[in-house]
This record gives structure tokens, sequence and C-alpha cells, in this order.
């Protein structure tokens, strides 16, 4: 595609062509890939500077022309002898500029969007199910990867960067994906990565602590999660069928419920909803209930665990309906889902434990799942818990006291912690832990097993899961949380192997 038509639907402030030797202006260069990162430049691509929180790509020009760029997009005055194209902000640019290069594949199929602080990818994963018995082929792009037509792709942010978005986008459509059931993440609308993909429907889940290291605060948070709904669903060319799917379950819930200008399709436990349960029941091999919605009413069953699934599944429901699915796929599609990776995943033992790898990290999941599992079982419930470095630290308290208070144990070690210092994390977590888990355990004590409510500090998280293990009895539950899925460790600036799932195992050899 030519430059000049890659840009001529975007508003820019100038576009100067290269000249040669003598002055004369050469033609409008062919643009054959856009890249944002100068080390993946390709010969003949368009480099678009990004100013980023760590890196200002303006300083990255030189080397994307040294691989063989054939113009650079930028929002500051830069003097280049190339093709250039400058605009007010690079970032907001990119989105429709990449959806154009790739023919706007959103357009092309039905693409959901789910957004929330949790429940984001169960709720995917429920929805794919769903869609797939409904005879669709269905692609889905989250936070444990993309996959599409029986192939699956490592992802390494819930929603990537609009070119990576767009380029993925139309793999999918090419392959012969009808819809597409996508992940948006707070920082994907701040950020532009979802401009130029066209939504038919948006689905909340729920709103709770997380990401106030970026946003500043919950009203920012939720302002930015507002968006996805009021300007972006209802301003894009598919407004005049968009749905909002609202879990009203939650005084924000109902908030935008009342603010939404495109369809509507509510959820919830109460009958004034669209799609709303009942006789829901929630046991350690998974849960119940009746979906009444419009078109039927139905029995479900779902080897998931945990009534936080049951929101989950009502969302999926919502989103299935807005898509035009018909009741009796809804109801197959749910109990085909056996499990989601890391997300209340079952660990096989012989030892009589009930242990679950899960991925909550902010405090409204791990009080889910701790609800779900205490209410459950009988036995100690045992919580192996860190949090992230580099992160929101307003939460790590809240955890701290979540653990305490719910747990018999709380182990509290390390999750990702980056650059900071695990200990310093540990400290900052240890008010909220004190005030509700009573004593503190040394390793020593741990053989004896968990006789009274109280914690247990170890930075290092290998240790930490053999000292629950350790300490863990027949009929006891040990939760460990924060990883799920994930395959690594982040330890100052390196990715290092680990894997909760395995470690776990590892350390059931040594029991």
């Amino acid at each position: 595609m030519k430059l000049s038509e890659l840009i001529d639907a975007f508003p820019v402030r100038q576009y100067r062509r290269k000249k040669d030797a003598r002055g004369t202006l050469l033609p409008d260069p062919e643009i054959r890939s856009i890249h944002y990162r100068s080390q993946d430049v390709e010969p003949g691509g368009l480099f678009i500077a990004v100013s980023g929180f760590r890196t200002d790509g303006h300083e990255f020009i030189d080397d994307a022309l040294a691989r063989g760029a054939a113009a650079v997009m930028v929002q500051k005055t830069v003097e280049r002898n190339v093709a250039v194209v400058e605009v007010s902000d690079t970032r907001a640019a990119m989105g429709p500029i990449a959806a154009r290069f790739y023919g706007d594949p959103s357009r092309r199929m039905t693409v959901i969007g789910i957004t929330g602080t949790n429940g984001k990818t169960t709720t995917s994963l429920i929805t794919e199910s769903i869609l797939k018995q409904a005879g669709f082929s269905v692609g889905v792009i989250g936070t444990i990867d993309y996959h599409f037509s029986g192939k699956h792709y490592r992802n390494p942010v819930t929603t990537p960067e609009s070119p990576d978005l767009q380029r993925i986008l139309g793999q999918m459509r090419d392959a012969g994906v009808t819809h597409v059931v996508m992940e948006a993440s707070s920082h994907a609308v701040d950020l532009h990565r979802i401009d130029g993909c066209w939504m038919d429907a948006a689905v909340f889940t729920n709103l709770s602590q997380d990401h106030l290291d970026y946003h500043g605060d919950m009203a920012a948070y939720w302002a930015c999660k507002k968006r996805l709904f009021i300007r972006h669903l209802a301003d894009g060319p598919k407004a005049d069928h968009a749905v909002a799917v609202v879990n009203r379950n939650s005084p924000e819930g109902r908030e935008l419920a009342s603010m939404v200008r495109s369809g509507l399709i509510t959820v919830g436990y109460t009958d004034d909803n669209t799609v709303w349960v009942t006789d829901d029941q929630s046991r350690l091999d998974g849960i119940s209930g009746r979906l009444t919605m419009p078109g039927g009413s139905f029995l479900f069953r779902s080897p998931l665990v945990g009534r936080h699934n049951i929101e989950n599944i009502l969302c999926a429901s919502g989103a299935a309906l807005a898509a035009g699915v018909p009741p009796a796929a809804i109801q197959a599609g749910i109990g085909l889902l056996r499990n989601v990776p890391g997300r209340l995943e079952s660990v096989p033992n012989a030892f009589g434990r009930f242990i679950f790898v899960d991925y909550a990290h902010t405090p409204d999941a791990l009080e889910n799942v701790l609800m779900a599992v205490t209410a459950l079982s009988a036995g100690k419930i045992i919580c192996v818990f860190g949090c992230g470095g580099d992160r929101d630290r307003k939460k790590r308290p809240l955890m701290g006291e979540i653990a305490g208070r719910l747990a018999d144990l709380a182990v509290v070690t390390s999750d990702n912690p980056r650059t900071e210092d695990p200990m310093a994390i540990i400290r900052q977590m240890l008010p909220g832990i004190k005030q509700a888990a009573g004593r503190e355990y040394g390793p020593e004590d741990l053989a004896a097993g968990v006789n009274d409510k109280g914690f247990l500090i170890e930075p290092d998280r290998r240790r930490a899961i053999r000292m629950a293990l350790t300490a863990s009895r027949p009929g006891d539950v040990l939760l460990i949380a924060g990883k799920g899925h994930e395959t690594y460790q982040i330890i100052g600036e390196k990715t290092l192997a680990f894997d909760d799932r395995v470690e776990v195992v590892e350390a059931l050899k040594r029991l």
C-alpha cells in the first residue's frame, strides 16, 4: 500500500517525501509492514515512533532507517531525508493506521470485547466454548495466549499493541474466523491499543482495585473502563447494532447500565435483568443453577469451581445472546468447558489434599477464590501468595488482610518482585496480615500442622510452596495464588522459568 493511501483518512500535520541527491522529490513509497519497535523493522516498513514509559521511539529512528524503513511517523519535528509523516499523537494514530494496512479486519468479523478487573479470561473461554457449540469459527485474544484454528500463540500482554492486534485480527480473518473474543484491559483502552478494532459487543464483568500504579486512583481507573462502552462501542462503525453486556451485581455495573448509549443486555441474580440465575449451587466438583433469558430457561452445570464463576457464566451467556446464539447452544457450551488454565486449576494428587493454582492477584480476586474454597471444605485453608513488584502498592496491605482473615495459614512469599526488594514488598503486606492472622509460624513449626490461625514468611516462592504442603494434612485446601497460568517469575531484570503447577507437583514428590 502506498504511504499516501495509508494516511489519507487520518489527520496529519504534514507529509514530507524523501528527496534524491539533486533535491528532487522521490515517489510515494510502498509500505510493506508496520512497526513500533526499531529492532523489528523490515525493508519497506513504516516505523512509528512512540513515546513510551521508559524509552522514546524518536531516539531509534536512525536504527529503523538502517534496517530499511521506507518511512517514519513522528509527533516531534524530525530532520531526516526520508518520507516523514508528522501527527499530533503517534500512539493514537497507530491503531487506525494499522487497521487500514491490514484491511480493517474487525469489520469483517463479529468481535466481542470483555473488560473488568477480574474474570476476563474465564468469561472469554466460556464465551468461546458457547460460540463453538453454535457452529462458529472462533478466535480468542487474551491473557493466557491468542489462538484460532487449533493453534496457540504466546501473547505477552492481555491486549496486544495495536499493530500486533490488527495483524492477529487479519490472520484470523484470513483463516476463516467468524467470531473473535478478546480481553480489553484498561491499559488497552487508555493507550489506544483497541483504536481501529470495532466491536459488536462489549462485556463488563466487575470492578475492583488494580492498576493504580498506572491510573493513580479508582476514579480514573473506572472512567477508563467506562470509555470502552460510552465512547468506543457507541461511536464506531458498528454502533447501529452494538450491544453492551453489563453485570449489574455491583454499584459500578448498575451505574454503567444506566449510561450506555448502545443496545443493552444486563445479567445478574434478579429477574429485572435480561439474563439471570436462580437455584445456584457451588461445590468442589463444580457449579450449577438455572439460567433464564429471552427464548428459554435451562439448568446448567459446569466443572468450574467457585461462586464467582457463576457471574462469569452470566457474562458469557449475555455475550452469546448478543451474538444471536440460542439458549440450547449456550447451555451446551457452558458444560463443555472443563477448566481454565491457572483459574482455580486443580492439581490431582494421591495425598488427600485439595490443591488449586489460581491467578488471583487483586484483593477482590483473592477474596473470591478464598471464599470459594472456604465454603467448600471442612479442612484447613492454606494460602500461598505474594504481590507483584513495580505495581500497585496500595493493594499490598489489603491482600495481606484478606489472606490473613480467610486462610488458616497465610504463607507470604514473592510473586514477580521485578526490580523491588522481595522483603520490602512483604513488609508492605504485613500490616494487613498481622491485623487478621494471629501468630507467626516459623519453618520449624510446620511439621505439627496448622493448629492456630497464623502466617509464615518465606520470600523464596519454591520453598514457600514446599513449606505450605508440609503444613497441610489430608482434607486441607492449598491455594497457590497470584501467578496462575504463568510459566515464569520476574526477579530483577531476569525472567526465569517458574510454574506453580510444576512446583507443587515436585513438592508432592517430597511429601
